[in-house]
């Protein structure tokens, strides 16, 4: 089954940022692949660093690798957060997931985000 992320106007989606730590492909439809660092995602999406924006409105598929299994999925690119001689900071958003893709990013999101948070509530005692 396919999963189609949908963001809940009223709740936003947990997002981890790895800090570019996590190597992602970018494949376009034309077939020219980019080379990218994730910067942060989310069940709905996220952000990349890319040596230069891509256009918004493109469809791509994104794939990188979690400490649960890989992802691979269909996604849109937004408009870039940020561009400069060196790179683009650019936000996407996931279209469609497998199933086995949805649990890996969902399982890699809620165990960085619960340990992220029990670190946190550590620090403050």
């Amino acid at each position: 089954m396919t999963h189609f992320p949908q963001p809940h106007p009223q709740q936003r989606a947990t997002r981890i940022r790895v800090g570019g730590s996590i190597s992602a492909i970018v494949m376009k439809a034309d077939g020219q692949r980019a080379r990218a660092k994730l910067q942060s995602v989310s069940i709905t999406g996220g952000m990349l660093q890319l040596g230069r924006a891509l256009d918004e409105g493109d469809f791509v598929e994104v794939a990188f690798q979690t400490q649960s299994g890989p992802v691979h999925g269909m996604a849109e690119m937004l408009h870039p957060a940020r561009t400069s001689p060196t790179g683009a900071l650019q936000p996407f958003r996931f279209i469609a997931l497998d199933d086995t893709d949805h649990k890996n990013l969902s399982y890699a999101v809620d165990t960085t985000a619960e340990r992220n948070f029990l670190l946190g509530s550590n620090k403050k005692r």
